[in-house]
């Protein structure tokens, strides 16, 4: 059975949908599937946003297909690991769990490059210059890290 990873941003077409893109292409699918939601509703069935999909595929990857949802109570169940953009995310999911074991799934994506530092990836929406390709960097690394780790823990 596939290890499964959720991503989760605020609307679920800027964050989150690159970071499912980028974690996806560093990881085996048979062994892994990745997926991406909101905490909000405002963009479900939507396509990532266009500044996201372009800067994507700079990076030589095609997230144009995929769909925002929003983030369920049934996440918890079905994703082994939940990656959340920001404090705020991170604290509306939360808000979503029955117990300790659903919690410890829930992780700031930032601490993965900055153990226990909470920092938050930061919402290009709207418009901060060169905010989508920081953006992009950052979850790079960071899901650079993530695959390492669920790499070594299949072997």
């Amino acid at each position: 059975m596939p290890t499964k990873i959720l991503m989760v941003c605020l609307g679920n077409i800027c964050r989150s949908p690159l970071a499912e893109g980028i974690l996806a292409s560093k990881l085996p699918t048979d062994n892994f599937t990745v997926d991406s939601a909101g905490t909000g509703s405002w963009h479900v069935d939507q396509s990532p946003d266009k500044r996201s999909i372009a800067v994507a595929k700079k990076h030589h990857l095609d997230i144009s297909k995929q769909k925002g949802r929003q983030f369920k109570k049934a996440d918890f169940t079905t994703f082994d690991y939940i990656f959340v953009m920001d404090k705020s995310n991170y604290n509306d999911v939360l808000a979503l769990t029955d117990n300790q074991q659903q919690r410890d799934k829930v992780k700031l994506i930032l601490n993965e490059l900055h153990t226990d530092k909470n920092l938050d990836v930061p919402d290009p929406y709207f418009g901060i210059e060169n905010g989508f390709e920081k953006v992009y960097s950052m979850l790079d690394e960071a899901c650079t890290i993530i695959a390492d780790k669920l790499l070594r823990q299949q072997k």
